[in-house]
């Protein structure tokens, strides 16, 4: 299975950036994963429905067709850490590859979450698109770790 993150920005706080890197290696031991960025629009706040059109456009350029395409939004389907594992065990066992799309500080496009296969929610929380980045390279670790049985994942210890 690939794995593939396409977010608008870059992750600019070091730390954040050392942390992402480090699950993004951790990934690499189970799956194929790449890490695609596009430009942020760079957008007053004020204009913040032409940033979300101006990098949705730049994000829909950047999917391929044939991929699974889940979005990262505050509206999606809440799941837990099992049920991602489970989706990404049967999206491997179909031979897919599983992209995942978050947006920038003012979200996702109505285009890009029309394009979307399934919209996905983190948290209740809202976190910064660089924070979301950690957040669900973690997940798709502990996701793995579930699969193949290992004992990084304890959720369902008490």
């Amino acid at each position: 299975m690939t794995l593939r993150i396409v977010a608008v920005g870059r992750v600019k706080q070091e730390a954040l950036r050392d942390a992402c890197e480090g699950y993004a290696t951790r990934i690499g031991r189970y799956d194929g994963l790449t890490i695609d960025e596009v430009k942020e629009a760079g957008r007053p706040e004020r204009e913040a429905v032409q940033a979300r059109k101006q990098e949705g456009e730049r994000l829909l350029k950047a999917l391929d067709g044939r991929h699974v395409v889940i979005a990262l939004t505050r509206t999606g389907e809440a799941v837990s850490s099992e049920g991602l594992a489970e989706r990404l065990g049967a999206w491997r066992d179909a031979a897919l590859t599983a992209t995942f799309v978050i947006g920038g500080t003012f979200g996702l496009s109505t285009a890009v979450l029309q394009r979307a296969d399934w919209r996905m929610r983190l948290s209740e929380l809202t976190f910064p698109h660089d924070v979301a980045r950690l957040v669900l390279l973690e997940q798709l670790y502990r996701a793995h770790t579930i699969l193949r049985g290992e004992p990084y994942h304890k959720g369902s210890q008490r």
